[in-house]
């Protein structure tokens, strides 16, 4: 754990604020679920919650037969960071942060289709050899849990059929957290 030498004190309702600067770094945005743990040694912990990283391994089977099927690079994010991805190695890609740009896109709640003659946006921070093609948001009773994205290194964008596969999965799976 690292010490940030923030000290805030509980409030009579038994509130506490977490700074500006965490939330900021740690991409902590207002309405964000936060799961609570305490351990042995009296130390209360705060950890981003995301239903999506409970269901890595379907989106691993999902993002898997995708590739299979339409031949192109998939990957599923929650609304920080990428859980599966496949066609390349998952070392790459997988707990990497998605692009700001990305992020931005998925709050819309619209489905992104590179252009032919776009340049595209960034798939992750601090990796600029893949770029987005389709963006397809995963809603939950009105709720943005994340995003499945279809990839290339921007040579040929992807058509209206995986266009069609994207939205199906991003649909399938927002329907799997509903209730």
């Amino acid at each position: 754990m690292k010490a940030t030498g923030i000290v805030r004190r509980i409030d009579d309702l038994g509130r506490v604020v977490i700074p500006k600067e965490i939330r900021r770094t740690m991409r902590i945005r207002e309405g964000d679920p936060l799961e609570i743990y305490t351990d042995k040694d009296g130390e209360v912990i705060f950890k981003k919650y995301s239903a999506m990283g409970e269901w890595s391994d379907p989106a691993q089977q999902m993002c898997e037969s995708v590739y299979k099927t339409a031949g192109t690079l998939c990957a599923i994010c929650d609304r920080d960071a990428f859980i599966s991805v496949s066609g390349l190695n998952k070392r790459d890609l997988v707990t990497r942060r998605i692009a700001p740009e990305l992020d931005q896109m998925i709050m819309t709640r619209k489905t992104y289709q590179r252009g032919p003659s776009e340049r595209g946006m960034a798939l992750a921070d601090g990796l600029d050899r893949y770029i987005v093609d389709i963006a397809s948001p995963i809603q939950s009773e009105g709720d943005i849990i994340g995003c499945v994205v279809l990839f290339s290194d921007g040579t040929t964008p992807s058509g209206d059929a995986e266009l069609k596969i994207a939205q199906t999965v991003a649909s399938f799976l927002g329907r799997q957290f509903d209730n």
